[in-house]
């Protein structure tokens, strides 16, 4: 099943929690519009953005008259509209395993990383928190060094079929590769994410240079 029409994606394309969106309608095959709002484009405290999405931040889709925001929810209406039994599993334990991995990324590991990643690529060097970054970062290894144990036998988040539970993972690691720090050697996590790299859709909404 595909939308009657393309669906309307609201946010900057250098948004991690945008990108989430792109790469999962683009694994879908899904037509859609991405319309620039957000961080220099502006757009998001007008009285129309808002009445979309009350919290003034991006994502926010409109598929053919249904308004939703917050990424991660989006990402998985998406996969079960529109890929169930692919990017959604159908089986009620798999997509409960990749709901888990998503709120983890969520809650967890972006909430650790964001700090480095604000300071290193958003923030010039004279005004950057050393003591946040190193923080940041102290934390963010210990979630990736989690993650690639969980990955040690699997080639995704779920076991050996790629899901909606690598998506938001995935737009994360891409921050953590492409950031000019240093990293522990974690076999399993490279080895997932160059599977990732593989795939077209991550390729033309994920793997950006970060701004």
């Amino acid at each position: 099943m595909a939308p009657q029409t393309p669906i309307r994606v609201y946010g900057r394309k250098n948004s991690i929690n945008v990108q989430k969106v792109l790469w999962c309608c683009a694994e879908l095959g899904v037509p859609f519009e991405q319309i620039n709002r957000g961080g220099e484009f502006g757009g998001t405290a007008t009285p129309e953005y808002r009445a979309m999405n009350p919290t003034g931040r991006v994502p926010t889709i409109d598929d053919n008259g249904f308004v939703l925001w917050e990424s991660n929810a989006i990402v998985r209406y998406l996969a079960a509209r529109y890929g169930m039994g692919k990017l959604c599993p159908q089986d009620e334990r798999a997509r409960a395993s990749a709901d888990r991995w998503m709120d983890w990324q969520l809650v967890t590991v972006w909430r650790s990383l964001q700090p480095a990643f604000q300071n290193l690529v958003r923030t010039s060097p004279a005004q950057r928190d050393i003591n946040a970054i190193e923080a940041a970062l102290r934390q963010s290894t210990d979630h990736f060094t989690l993650l690639d144990a969980h990955l040690k036998d699997k080639r995704h988040v779920i076991g050996g079929a790629f899901s909606m539970g690598d998506i938001p993972l995935g737009c994360t690691a891409q921050r953590w590769f492409r950031l000019d720090i240093e990293r522990p050697d974690l076999p399993s996590l490279a080895a997932w994410y160059r599977r990732l790299e593989e795939r077209p859709a991550f390729q033309q909404h994920v793997d950006l240079a970060l701004s």
